[in-house]
């Protein structure tokens, strides 16, 4: 058995049971349609719930295309955490979409070759049988392009001679082959639509217009019906105006697809059309019922997040609010979700203020002790700036309330017609370290003279 007849054994053996059951081909087309639809639908409803959910999403996404203007990096990794959040993927609705295609390859093998790839008829037999019909004069054969539908005749031969075949051929006959028919309401599925039939037919006998205007009309019936399928599936999938560019895709596509199919129809055997037909109504039966379904799931889901998302600004604002009060009231708590790092650097920088205010009191201790004085820094000096922060500046005027009006008077007073720039603070910085230095200096020289006379004590003792 070749690739071929593997990839289209599963589909030709439930064709030749469907008409096994019928007894009718065009019946049998349209159970097969019906069939596939099927086997589609878990794989297609999965499809459809991301589509709808991903056409619900769009008010979110141009928030955050408005937000992230010109920054399309970082607008794709937050359109991607957003599909991630609603458990989306994109390009899922476009990957079941590509199944139907290789069905319907699948099915064209199976209709364009009914002997072999759907009865599967050894090609020896197909041989046989051509020789038994081209000596009869009912057949001639074709080669190339003119050949490409010459299964679908001996087929029809057959059905029609199929006593005659069964008779002379029966020490050769392949257990396999069935009597076809490929009738269905008074047309032959294995003829091809002719767009010119107008100018070759005979008006005169209504068998034979009839069948010919039946066949023409099978092409435009399946590409209106696909045309309508996918407004409907359009329908419930809107675009956003500011998606104009997939818009206008969209509807290029929807009349595009069907003009395609108007033309593969008038090319291929009035089967393909038939099957389109019905793989179209049935495709909007069962939109029609995913759509009703998940949107009544979805509006539940919308509902149950916005309670979510409802409480979720109530308990922000709650606590904003309490946060606000606590700030007013002056206790605002610490905050102790802090990371390690950050601990670390909180704790050096409170033992370096420590080391600094003791630094700072160990030489006024010892300015003090050797009678230095220094000139009076008002509290508002930042630096060399005396008055950085402000001339009227009191620094317990919080915690002090009662006396703070009489001390900025005073400070305001005492400031007036002062220089605002210290020159001297840097030469009382310098003069402040040496003392310190002889301070220190001094001290160790009176440690050495301590213990001498401790030694001397002791000698004496």
């Amino acid at each position: 058995m070749s690739f071929g007849e593997i990839i289209t054994w599963p589909f030709a053996k439930l064709m030749v049971w469907l008409y096994e059951l019928t007894g009718n081909y065009g019946v049998a087309l349209c159970l097969f349609a019906l069939a596939v639809n099927l086997i589609m639908t878990p794989f297609m409803a999965k499809s459809k719930k991301s589509m709808m959910r991903s056409s619900r999403l769009q008010p979110r996404i141009q928030e955050l295309q408005k937000r992230h203007e010109g920054n399309q990096q970082k607008l794709n990794a937050e359109m991607q955490k957003l599909y991630q959040e609603e458990g989306i993927n994109p390009m899922s609705g476009c990957l079941w979409s590509l199944i139907p295609f290789p069905i319907l390859i699948a099915l064209y093998s199976v209709v364009r070759q009914p002997l072999t790839r759907m009865m599967f008829v050894a090609q020896d037999f197909v041989t046989t049988l051509q020789d038994y019909f081209v000596g009869k004069g009912l057949f001639e054969a074709a080669a190339g392009r003119a050949g490409a539908y010459q299964e679908i005749e001996l087929a029809r031969l057959t059905h029609a001679n199929w006593a005659s075949v069964t008779a002379d051929l029966a020490d050769k006959l392949d257990p396999n082959l069935i009597d076809l028919d490929f009738s269905f309401l008074g047309l032959n599925l294995g003829d091809q639509p002719q767009w010119n039939f107008f100018t070759s037919t005979d008006w005169s006998d209504a068998s034979v217009w009839g069948p010919a205007l039946g066949l023409f009309l099978i092409p435009f019936i399946s590409a209106g019906l696909s045309w309508v399928s996918m407004k409907i599936s359009s329908a419930s999938n809107p675009t956003t105006d500011n998606n104009a560019q997939a818009a206008a895709t969209m509807n290029t596509m929807n009349l595009m697809m069907p003009l395609m199919s108007v033309w593969i129809c008038f090319i291929m055997p009035a089967a393909m059309g038939i099957y389109w037909i019905a793989n179209s109504v049935f495709g909007m039966a069962r939109d029609y019922f995913l759509t009703k379904k998940y949107k009544a799931e979805l509006d539940e889901e919308d509902k149950v997040k916005e309670a979510q998302r409802a409480v979720k600004e109530a308990e922000i604002e709650a606590k904003k609010a309490e946060y606000e009060k606590l700030k007013a009231e002056g206790k605002t708590p610490l905050n102790t979700n802090t990371s390690k790092k950050k601990l670390q650097a909180s704790e050096k920088q409170k033992l370096d203020e420590r080391k600094a205010a003791l630094d700072r009191a160990d030489r006024a201790a010892r300015r003090e002790r050797l009678g230095i004085k220094e000139n009076e820094i008002p509290a508002s000096q930042v630096g060399n700036r005396r008055y950085a922060r402000g001339r009227a500046y009191v620094p317990d005027r919080f915690s002090n309330p009662e006396g703070a009006e009489e001390a900025t008077l005073a400070a305001a007073a005492a400031s007036e017609n002062a220089p605002a720039i210290d020159e001297n603070i840097e030469e009382l910085n310098a003069a402040a370290e040496d003392i310190t230095e002889a301070a220190a200096a001094e001290e160790v020289a009176e440690v050495p003279a301590e213990s001498e006379e401790q030694e001397l004590t002791g000698e004496s003792e």
